[in-house]
C-alpha cells in the first residue's frame, strides 16, 4: 500500500479497479469486513432526550476516552492533496438508547464491573463549563443521578452485558 492509495497492493489489479469505483464505505467493508475489534466503545442515551441533546451528551461522553485510552485513537488522516486532519477513534462507537430504568441499571452494572466509564447527567444541561459540570455530578450521590447519557468501554462481552435490556439508536 502506498500513501495516496489506501488499497492494499497485494489486491489484484481488477478488484482494485472494482474497489476504486465504490463508495467510501464501500471500499472500508471491501478490505475491512474481516475487521473484529476485541472492545467495544459504546454510548447509551435516554430515549427521551431531543436531538441536539442526544447529539451534545454524546460527543461530551466519548470526548475523555483518548486521553484515558491512547489505544483507541487511530493514526492522523490525510486527504489526497496532503492536507492532515485530526486522529478518530480507531473503531466504531455504537450508540444505544433506551428508558430511564435501562439506564440507571447499565450504570449498576458497570460500576459493578468496574470498566471505564462517563456519565452525563440532566444537570449538565444546566451548566456551562467544566467546573459546573464536575460540581453537578459531585453534589448527587451514585444511586442518585439523574442519568441521560452513559458510555462505556471495554471487552466487548462485559460491554454487552451492561447494555442489557438497551436498542440501537434509531
Amino acid at each position: 500500500m502506498n500513501d495516496a492509495d489506501p488499497i492494499p497492493s497485494d489486491i489484484h489489479s481488477d478488484t482494485r479497479a472494482d474497489i476504486h469505483s465504490d463508495t467510501r464505505a464501500g471500499i472500508h467493508s471491501a478490505i475491512r469486513s474481516d475487521v473484529r475489534f476485541d472492545t467495544k466503545i459504546a454510548v447509551l442515551l435516554r430515549e427521551d432526550l431531543e436531538t441536539w441533546q442526544r447529539l451534545n451528551v454524546t460527543a461530551f461522553l466519548v470526548s475523555g476516552l483518548g486521553t484515558q485510552f491512547p489505544e483507541v485513537i487511530g493514526e492522523p488522516y490525510e486527504d489526497a492533496d496532503g492536507t492532515g486532519y485530526l486522529p478518530m477513534f480507531r473503531q466504531p462507537v455504537l450508540v444505544f438508547a433506551g428508558t430511564k430504568e435501562t439506564l440507571t441499571a447499565a450504570h449498576a452494572r458497570v460500576l459493578s464491573r468496574a470498566l471505564p466509564r462517563a456519565v452525563f447527567t440532566a444537570d449538565l444541561f444546566t451548566t456551562g463549563n467544566d467546573r459546573d459540570n464536575r460540581a453537578a455530578v459531585r453534589a448527587v450521590p451514585a444511586a442518585d443521578l439523574d442519568l441521560v447519557g452513559l458510555a462505556v468501554y471495554g471487552p466487548r462481552n462485559a460491554v454487552d452485558k451492561v447494555l442489557k435490556g438497551a436498542r440501537m439508536h434509531p
